[in-house]
């Protein structure tokens, strides 16, 4: 039996419906070379000191690093880190190149598509809260998963919501665009940070550990794949 008071599910990206194939461990790691290959592949003249200062720059941008909830916009953020270069190329095109330098790939999980699906077919709403890397474009981001978006009822970002989780205000405005109370939904994620957005915001959180590493983040369940989530909402149901 379905419990009828959730309505909707709230998934974190990254790490619960899909992870990054060649992603680095550290982000930071990759900036150096990534600003080498913007610097090739766009033929700009500049010298080493202009990629390390632009390096810091960027580093200073990285909440991992220095902590921040607000979150700024990748042309925001690229155009202060490259003030300096003095050049005339489009910050989009510093961006696209920046990033490409990484060759990522995606790998959805397997049971991902059809829990999505098993969710849904009982009337459930599923949105996504979904911190983006520093400095990518919401644009970009999603073309990593876009097998995935047609079972999204919603997608929100931090960049489409101004804010980085733990802040709850992704979480605020989901539960504005359904209509629902914070008590009808549940967040599902992989991190520290997904457990404390959902509880700053007053809903019930589910922390999925496929490694079964055991951590206790405060969450309300755990689970290690995917299809656990139905039993997360019949036991939702009895505890009423």
């Amino acid at each position: 039996m379905w419990n009828a008071d959730v309505k909707v599910i709230v998934f974190d990206i990254g790490g619960t419906l899909m992870e990054y194939r060649g992603m680095p461990n550290v982000w930071t790691d990759y900036y150096q070379n990534a600003f080498e290959h913007v610097r090739q592949y766009l033929k700009l003249e500049l010298r080493d000191e202009d990629i390390t200062k632009s390096v810091e720059l960027l580093k200073a941008f990285n909440p991992r690093i220095h902590y921040r909830e607000i979150e700024y916009q990748p042309e925001q953020i690229f155009k202060s880190v490259t003030d300096h270069w003095n050049s005339e190329v489009p910050i989009d095109r510093i961006i696209f190149a920046f990033f490409e330098s990484m060759h990522l790939s995606s790998y959805i999980y397997p049971e991902t598509i059809s829990e999505l699906k098993r969710l849904k077919a009982h009337g459930i709403k599923i949105a996504t809260f979904t911190d983006v890397a520093t400095g990518m474009p919401d644009e970009l981001h999603k073309s990593y998963f876009m097998e995935l978006q047609p079972y999204f009822d919603l997608y929100l970002s931090s960049l489409s919501c101004g804010y980085r989780k733990p802040n709850p205000k992704g979480l605020q405005d989901i539960a504005a665009f359904f209509g629902v109370s914070s008590n009808e939904m549940l967040m599902i994620g992989d991190e520290e940070k997904d457990i404390q957005t959902a509880k700053r915001f007053g809903c019930r959180s589910v922390l999925i550990d496929r490694h079964k590493a055991g951590r206790d983040c405060g969450q309300d369940y755990t689970i290690v794949t995917l299809q656990e989530a139905d039993d997360i909402i019949n036991n939702c149901q009895h505890s009423r």
